[in-house]
Order: structure tokens, then C-alpha cells, then sequence
């Protein structure tokens, strides 16, 4: 007998990067066939840091870029959003006791004429994390982690849209060795991802990466070099 199915071998992709990090600024750039993508994250202050993310391509209405201030006080967090098409977002988040915090945003994308609002908590110990999100926009989101000892960390993660009805769970782990640490997940679409990272020597890791999905018949694999600490 004769199988119809077919493997996808995606085509060849090339992608060069280089980071800059010190104490208060952090500059990543990474450079493939036809996109340019930045990021910065700059320790204004000890309570204000400033993120900022773009994508420039030569595709049309693909290009976009956000700014982000952050602002963290002795028992809560704001946010302000700032990008491209008119987006403008504003979140906070208060510490209601030791481990539970509870917050909300709003957004509004000017562009799309498009408004949100949603609310968030979060609840933490030694051992885990678990947080919840609901969003006008018909997302809600929860996710938990279990920290089963120093170098292992297991999670899931449900996302339901009461909009669309559409439903996806995973799992995941992260482990960490003395010279490497490995972390994947796999989803309810029949999606997993494998990420690792091997340190060969003081200033030289080794990155592996694969994405098997399963029912798109779609396999993805990757390798690459870091140097530098």
C-alpha cells in the first residue's frame, strides 16, 4: 500500500545576531533574509526600565515597534505601552497579601479602533506559581508551575477563547545540569518543542532546537553558537 502523507522540509534559513549586556542595558539584534529584529531593555532607574521592541522588513504593514516603561514600587508594578498604529496600553498590578497579587489593564489600538480591558492574578510561593487572566477580547489564560526541586521545573498552561471557542492546553519542563539545560512542551494540537543549551566552555554554548507538529505533518530543526558570557 501507498501512503499519501508528506513531510515538510522547510528551506534553508540563515540568521546572524549579536547582544550587548551590562548591568543596566541590554542591546539584542538579530539580522535573517529580509527582517531586522531589536530589542532593548535599560535600567532607567532601580524602579523604571524601559523595553523596546522592533521588527523592520521590507514586507508591506509587517513592520512594527513597542516601547515599554515599566515602573515596580515597593508593592505593585505599572506599565505604560506605547507602538506603532496607535496602541497605547496601561496595567497594574497590586500586592494584596505575601504571595497573591491581583491587577488589571486596558488597551486601545488606534489603528484598528480596537479596545480592551482585562483583569489578572497571580499567586506564589517557594514551590510554585499559579496565574489566571481574563480579557474582553475573549481570552482566558492559566498557568501553573511546580518547582519539583532546584534544577527541575514542570508547567502547564490552558488557553480558552469564549469568542472563537477554540481550546489549547500543554505541559512543559525545564531542567537544569551543571554544564546544560533542556526545556520543551507539548500542546493539545499535537505541537512539541525541544530547546538546548549546552555551555562547551567559558564563553561558547551550543544551541539545539526542534518543533515536531505532528498533524500539519511539519518538522522544524535548528542549531547555532553563542559566544560571548
Amino acid at each position: 500500500s501507498q501512503s499519501t502523507e508528506t513531510i515538510k522540509i522547510p528551506t534553508a534559513q540563515y540568521e546572524f545576531g549579536a547582544n550587548f549586556v551590562d548591568p543596566k542595558l541590554m542591546l539584542i539584534g538579530r539580522l535573517n533574509d529580509g527582517r531586522l529584529n531589536a530589542r532593548v531593555k535599560w535600567d532607567l532607574s532601580d524602579n523604571l526600565i524601559l523595553k523596546c521592541n522592533a521588527q523592520l522588513t521590507n514586507e508591506p504593514h509587517m513592520s512594527h515597534g513597542v516601547a515599554t516603561f515599566d515602573y515596580k514600587g515597593s508593592d505593585y508594578r505599572t506599565q505604560l505601552q506605547l507602538g506603532n498604529g496607535g496602541l497605547v496600553g496601561v496595567s497594574y498590578i497590586q500586592s494584596v497579601t505575601p504571595h497573591l497579587s491581583l491587577g488589571g489593564e486596558v488597551f486601545w489600538a488606534g489603528q484598528h479602533r480596537k479596545s480592551g480591558v482585562g483583569s489578572a492574578a497571580r499567586y506564589s510561593t517557594d514551590k510554585m506559581v499559579a496565574t489566571g487572566q481574563v480579557a474582553s477580547t475573549g481570552m482566558v489564560l492559566l498557568s501553573y508551575v511546580q518547582k519539583a526541586s532546584e534544577k527541575v521545573s514542570l508547567a502547564t498552561e490552558f488557553m480558552y477563547n469564549y469568542l472563537s471557542k477554540d481550546v489549547t492546553a500543554s505541559v512543559g519542563y525545564d531542567c537544569i545540569f551543571r554544564q546544560s539545560r533542556v526545556r520543551g512542551k507539548i500542546d493539545s494540537n499535537g505541537c512539541a518543542a525541544a530547546f538546548l543549551e549546552e555551555r562547551l566552555n567559558p564563553g561558547l554554548t551550543f544551541i539545539l532546537s526542534a518543533e515536531l507538529d505532528h498533524w500539519k505533518k511539519d518538522y522544524k530543526f535548528g542549531f547555532g553558537f553563542t559566544v560571548g558570557e
